[in-house]
């Protein structure tokens, strides 16, 4: 990987794009590989970068001005689904706030891993979202990372089952504290510094809000309680910011054996007939950061079919 560095004022993009080593167009041509460019502008800075297809994967080869590349906080994003989105948006030279409360050792492995890739790419920022006071004081130090925020990204979130007999002060703090409560406070602490970069949010919702998981009452309710909240959020805070939503399907489901009759079930009655991946989620979030500037206020189902059964 090579990075290259050319202000707008001195060449455009299309000269930029001219700027790619001989060897290495040769060497394109000679695998005969597809080569493809993607141009973003920056304010003083235009940003190029070429990708290498082969076999249905993609290479970073060559970048123009990433210094001034997006950056997105992403909460949750040291283990599964959050690792995920950290590693594709990272892939897309986004710059990544990597934020955990108790996996620090996968979070400080995965920002090592990434920052070897991009020096100070990825900062890491630990915190209870759950102490609601504390939410505005950690969203002024992600912000003092790189001095700007593009996207935010609820993605943490807890998810266990609620028999209704059982429903007590304890369970409904932490599903509905986690999966509702801290979106709203981190929108809300987020705000003034993704207005400035006409910047967005993308809440990471589930498609039982839509319809309720048998023996999870308080988690679905908290997640339509998040899918409210992202349309809420896009009238409230419209025409500055964007708040979407992703409504994951059959992908990645807990790590415990007790899961896995329920998970077959649901498989069955998917479109697809299988499992999607955390890369579908990934995808999504970037289509709704980098490229949906005329969306808002809408949770794109990311579920294989499911919802067609309904």
């Amino acid at each position: 990987e090579c990075e290259l560095h050319v202000p707008v004022k001195s060449h455009t993009a299309a000269m930029a794009e001219n700027l790619l080593p001989d060897a290495l167009q040769a060497r394109c041509r000679a695998l005969q590989l597809v080569c493809s460019r993607i141009v973003e502008r920056r304010t003083g800075h235009s940003v190029c970068r070429y990708e290498v297809l082969e076999s249905g994967k993609s290479k970073v080869v060559a970048s123009v001005g990433m210094e001034n590349s997006k950056v997105v906080m992403i909460t949750g994003g040291a283990r599964r689904i959050g690792a995920e989105l950290v590693r594709h948006l990272h892939r897309h030279e986004m710059r990544v706030i990597l934020h955990y409360r108790n996996s620090e050792s996968d979070a400080r492995s995965l920002a090592d891993e990434l920052n070897a890739r991009r020096s100070n790419s990825v900062r890491l920022l630990r915190g209870d979202l759950t102490e609601y006071p504390k939410i505005p004081a950690l969203m002024g130090k992600a912000f003092s990372f790189f001095e700007r925020l593009d996207a935010l990204v609820n993605n943490a979130s807890t998810f266990f089952p609620t028999a209704v007999e059982n429903i007590n002060e304890d369970a409904w703090e932490t599903l509905v504290g986690t999966n509702l409560k801290a979106p709203l406070y981190l929108i809300q602490a987020a705000a003034p510094y993704l207005e400035s970069t006409r910047g967005c949010v993308v809440n990471i919702v589930d498609i039982h809000a839509g319809r309720p998981l048998k023996g999870y009452p308080l988690y679905s309710i908290s997640k339509a309680g998040l899918a409210m909240l992202t349309r809420s959020m896009a009238r409230e805070l419209a025409p500055g910011i964007r708040v979407n939503g992703i409504a994951p399907g059959a992908i990645m489901w807990p790590e415990a054996e007790h899961y896995e009759a329920m998970h077959e079930e649901i498989i069955s009655r998917t479109a697809l007939k299988r499992e999607g991946s955390p890369c579908d989620i990934a995808d999504a979030a970037l289509f709704l950061i980098r490229h949906a500037n005329y969306v808002t206020g809408q949770v794109i189902a990311v579920d294989g079919g499911r919802t067609l059964s309904n």
